[in-house]
């Protein structure tokens, strides 16, 4: 089994609906997304993928739609706020959780025809959530 990872940093910031801690009010993360793509077999070239697919794939879409931007849940009361005032914000069907995050990641390198197995996403040193294997 063959497995190649790459790592992308991004900042964002957001906040969770209907919860009780300090996660409730708007903030921000210097995060970091592992992606963890596998196969049984090489390419003609002898790689799994090229990691410069990866980054076209899926870097450039954490660039344009993750980085430097608000993630917010499309039940977040804030949402038509900041839309109006023009701000960026990536809206998502559930919580920006960590959880969701990794997930969303996922399905973007899955849709992109990438052999993903997981995706890490570092929200701090610290903390991070895992989706896939």
């Amino acid at each position: 089994m063959y497995r190649v990872a790459r790592e992308i940093e991004f900042c964002y910031g957001h906040r969770l609906i209907n919860y009780d801690g300090k996660c409730r009010h708007l903030h921000g993360h210097n995060g970091k997304a592992v992606i963890l793509l596998e196969g049984e077999a090489l390419d003609r070239r002898g790689m799994l993928v090229d990691f410069g697919d990866i980054k076209q794939h899926v870097q450039r879409w954490i660039d344009e739609n993750l980085d430097h931007n608000m993630l917010l849940c499309r039940d977040d009361p804030i949402l038509p706020v900041l839309q109006d005032l023009g701000e960026r914000v990536f809206v998502m069907d559930a919580n920006p959780t960590a959880e969701n995050i990794a997930a969303l990641i996922y399905r973007q390198a899955r849709d992109a025809g990438l052999p993903v197995v997981r995706v890490t996403l570092w929200e701090t040193p610290k903390c991070h959530a895992i989706f896939g294997d």
